[in-house]
């Protein structure tokens, strides 16, 4: 059964003759990135042994955020240790916090010279940017739910709902950068990414020397620690990204250097963003037992977790030069459980668990196939580089 599941070809031949035909192009302006990061970067590469895989270093990355997810889970599930009204969950730990600030920098790093050693090793190709990418589009909503217990839910933060839209804000940019490249052809790294990580480990950093209590501090205007979070993240991301994509785009149809799309094809890859948005949204406005109150990090993930998959698609469309896919059959589901949600509410909360176990599941499955189908392809191995290569 196992290998017949792993056997699925997500990719079809246009993808793959696609692959064959990629090339990467991307341009990075940030001056944090341009006159810190990559300095440093570059000197951490040279003390990375040659025999390690690129994408190793990516997937290592990977499981430092993923560890920070499962520490937070289990010491602030509910989101309720930094609030002194909810004296029945204990503190986070200092150390939870100083560790997080770890694994966000290690993950950082592993992040930025992943590139740099596929380049090293002679080993660079469309499976490596895919990897990356792909990973790199779930982190971001894994990210977002960590740094929420840094403020919690408190009279100081903001509501869980709240917080809901703020993730799906961090996830949109994310996906109008790759919808950018899909129309231009060319990857512009958002200035916000370096300063949004670097921003996050101060923060856990801080944290974890003053506890929680450091943030819940008020502005003129009654604007909290919380408020200020969502207004600069909000702020950032509208002065920084938003009018470049739009911009860069405007600029690839007037000077005639990108796909040059049909308005049509050119916003189609916005169709699946949408119709995840809204039909995740319509349930958790109007869900009966109210789930983004009961459970707020089981409906964070599963927003996060097909965000990731239809990116994940959204990418493979870009690199491959073909079609995207207009509606992922991983939308489906969420839609009839809203649906069951909405028919049968006593079952509300173990439809969304359901939903949870499949999007998990489904995305592990569409990720592994896809790279097997790569590797297969290029005869190459994910984690191990070629001898001639080394």
């Amino acid at each position: 059964m196992t290998r017949i599941n792993l056997a699925v070809k997500y990719l079809n031949q246009d993808h793959l003759t696609g692959f064959e035909n990629y090339k990467y192009s991307s341009l990075d302006t940030s001056p944090l990135s341009i006159y810190v990061m990559h300095p440093f970067w570059e000197k951490v590469i040279k003390i990375c042994p040659t025999w390690i895989a690129p994408n190793l270093l990516t997937f290592s990355g990977f499981l430092f955020t993923v560890l920070n997810f499962v520490l937070f889970s289990y010491y602030d599930y509910y989101f309720y240790a930094s609030s002194k009204d909810h004296p029945e969950y204990p503190p986070i730990p200092s150390w939870v916090f100083a560790l997080a600030a770890f694994n966000v920098f290690m993950a950082y790093t592993l992040d930025g010279i992943d590139g740099k050693q596929a380049r090293r090793t002679q080993t660079t190709g469309p499976l490596g940017e895919l990897f990356d990418h792909g990973l790199d589009s779930w982190t971001a909503g894994v990210m977002v739910i960590c740094i929420y217990s840094v403020f919690g839910r408190t009279d100081h933060s903001v509501s869980a709902v709240r917080m809901y839209f703020i993730l799906w804000y961090v996830c949109i940019n994310f996906y109008l950068s790759h919808w950018e490249k899909y129309n231009t052809g060319i990857l512009f790294l958002p200035w916000g990414y370096d300063a949004s990580m670097l921003g996050t480990i101060l923060a856990f950093i801080l944290t974890s020397i003053n506890g929680p209590e450091l943030w819940k501090f008020e502005l003129p205007f009654g604007i909290t620690g919380g408020v200020f979070f969502e207004l600069v993240l909000y702020t950032g991301a509208l002065v920084s990204n938003i009018p470049v994509v739009v911009w860069n785009i405007y600029k690839s149809y007037r000077d005639k250097t990108g796909k040059n799309r049909t308005i049509a094809e050119a916003l189609r890859p916005l169709v699946p963003l949408i119709a995840l948005f809204t039909i995740a949204t319509v349930w958790v406005l109007n869900s009966s037992s109210n789930i983004v109150e009961a459970d707020p990090r089981v409906v964070y993930f599963i927003v996060g977790t097909i965000f990731s998959n239809i990116c994940c698609r959204l990418i493979v469309s870009q690199m491959s030069n073909t079609r995207c896919e207009i509606f992922p059959l991983i939308i489906l589901p969420i839609a009839g459980a809203a649906l069951i949600s909405h028919i049968l509410p006593q079952f509300e909360l173990e439809v969304m668990y359901l939903m949870a176990m499949f999007a998990f599941v489904a995305h592990i499955h569409y990720g592994t196939c896809v790279v097997r189908q790569m590797c297969h392809h290029f005869r190459i191995s994910t984690f191990r580089i070629r001898e001639h290569s080394e």
